[in-house]
């Protein structure tokens, strides 16, 4: 089957600026299904077309319409990020749902900010909207996009706007070509300079990098959310708004894992069709190796359990609500979960899983792991926080520049540092499997009135290597020298723990530049310019009884 290609197609929203779109269409004439998705990364660029083929699509019976957003590259408007994407987005749902080669059906699908277009334009129920497929996409602003644990996502938050500039300012200065040309070298040099210099620039506030460059300065906006919830309300998912079934896909090493795990949740309790497809990768990597482990070639986006390919259940989930064809996903279990260690996948009725039993591990004396609790007195922990000298991100859910590589690493470089504190369990005498939510319950006391704890669950091979799981991080304010409890939540993951293999949890103050550094001052976020060392303090004696819960799948 040919495809017809319309580029550049007009398509007016309420407000009179016209956003353009490429319409890609079986030839001939005949009105089908519309696929959609609308991102701000270029519809003519690589990532337009990375996650759907539009002309594999067209060859299964659809039109698919990929747009730029409102102030993004052949669209017209000022770009304003997430601002504008609920009423564009059901305005375009309409204007697809009503051309001539449409029969009214519409899905929509994509990555990432293409993933929260979908979500923006379906709380607002446009009757032609279907289907959707998010894929790597966020839910509560404040618990993975603006920031963790009240820290601020810096290092996404930093380099993302930085590459959204280029656009910016080649728009800016299209009239004048060494005007433009000066500025994108600006920008790119900056971003080329963030592990070296650029991330280390204080204030946040008011960030001299995005001032320098002219850029939307949106880390103040993500500053002043942490204080005030709700000016990230914009970005929030509207669930209770949200009619559609959705297809939900994300990464144990994705910077949006627990979004994607918690929008399944939400639209299955509300008994709207809803499934969830959870694989070994991270924000830009589904092909293998992720980090540095082998997951096996069927652990890939394109070869998923030997079965399939992600582009191809995509359609065949919109083959269900689009076409009408029993295309045999609505019998099949709701999740499909990769668990890692073993490295298989499985299909599961839910998540967490039902069966899975939540398991106390203590920290004890002699950095140990143990699961009996301290029955007495024990020494505490301690170890200085210097927000000068940070601890470095090392692998994770990151989406970062170059120089820090997402994905599970060896640790050991980190835990040799004299600020992390590292407690491991012994070995593991059978296969145990970890798979679910993952807590900290950390009793610590600090000379700061603010300050960060970052806990980090580790798989510990018995050649020594340090793979890191999840982790989290904590932002709080305390009474210098008494302490508090801190739960800190490190999301979920799933990790098959070797015979042999144990269990290691590092305790520190930071991860930079993933996450902003605190000060130790009690200045508001951002504010700061003069870092000030902290002595933290970890009790884990029988009055606090600090732990991880893991939870244990039986065998």
């Amino acid at each position: 089957m040919s495809a017809t290609v319309d580029l550049d197609q007009p398509v007016p929203m309420r407000d009179g600026i016209v956003l353009r779109a490429n319409v890609y269409r079986p030839a001939g004439e005949g009105r089908h299904p519309v696929l959609l998705t609308r991102l701000p990364y270029g519809k003519d660029l690589p990532l337009g077309v990375q996650v759907l083929d539009p002309i594999q699509a067209t060859r299964r019976g659809y039109a698919v319409v990929v747009q730029d957003t409102r102030g993004r590259f052949q669209s017209q408007g000022e770009f304003e990020p997430f601002r504008s994407e609920d009423v564009d987005g059901y305005d375009t749902v309409e204007w697809a749902a009503a051309q001539p080669w449409s029969d009214g059906k519409v899905g929509m699908y994509g990555a990432s900010y293409f993933g929260q277009t979908q979500w923006a334009a379906a709380k607002l129920r446009p009757p032609g909207l279907k289907a959707m497929a998010p894929y790597l996409t966020w839910s509560e602003p404040l618990d993975g996009t603006f920031g963790r644990g009240g820290a601020l996502e810096f290092g996404t938050s930093a380099s993302w706007t930085l590459q959204m500039a280029l656009n910016v300012v080649m728009r800016r200065h299209a009239g004048d070509r060494e005007v433009m040309t000066q500025a994108v070298r600006a920008i790119v040099d900056d971003y080329d300079r963030l592990a070296a210099g650029t991330y280390w620039e204080l204030p946040l506030h008011d960030f001299a990098p995005l001032l320098r460059n002219q850029a939307p300065n949106g880390l103040n906006l993500n500053l002043a959310s942490l204080s005030d919830p709700a000016l990230a309300e914009h970005l929030r998912v509207r669930h209770d708004q949200v009619e559609v079934p959705s297809l939900n896909a994300g990464g144990w090493y994705d910077i949006f894992l627990q979004g994607t795990i918690d929008n399944f949740n939400a639209m299955r309790n509300r008994g709207i069709p809803a499934k969830l497809l959870i694989g070994p990768w991270s924000h830009s990597t589904g092909i293998n190796p992720v980090g540095e482990l082998n997951f096996g070639f069927g652990s890939q986006l394109a070869f998923i359990d030997l079965r399939m390919d992600f582009q191809n259940l995509q359609l065949r989930w919109f083959d269900h609500w689009l076409k009408g064809i029993d295309s045999g996903m609505l019998a099949e279990p709701p999740v499909k979960i990769f668990v890692m260690g073993r490295n298989q996948w499985r299909d599961e009725q839910e998540f967490p899983l039902a069966r899975a039993v939540p398991e106390d591990i203590f920290l004890r004396e002699d950095g140990r792991l143990d699961r009996t609790g301290p029955t007495g007195d024990e020494r505490p922990d301690q170890f200085d926080y210097d927000p000068a000298n940070p601890v470095p991100t090392v692998g994770g859910a990151t989406l970062l520049t170059p120089e820090f590589r997402s994905g599970p690493h060896d640790q050991r470089r980190i835990e040799e540092r004299p600020d992390v504190l590292v407690y491991t369990g012994g070995e593991f005498g059978r296969d145990v499997e970890v798979t679910g939510p993952i807590k900290v319950t950390l009793w610590a006391c600090s000379t700061a009135t603010s300050t960060d704890f970052v806990a980090r669950l580790c798989d510990v091979h018995p050649d020594g290597r340090s793979i890191n799981l999840t982790d989290g991080i904590l932002r709080v304010q305390v009474e210098p020298g008494e302490p508090a409890e801190h739960v800190i939540d490190l999301w979920a993951t799933s990790n098959l723990f070797r015979a042999g293999h144990r269990l290691r949890l590092q305790v520190t103050s930071s991860s930079f530049p993933r996450w902003d550094r605190n000060l130790n001052t009690g200045q508001p976020a951002g504010a700061g310019s003069e870092p000030k060392p902290a002595r933290q303090t970890i009790l884990h004696d029988r009055a606090h009884p600090s732990r991880v819960t893991i939870p244990v799948v039986p065998a």
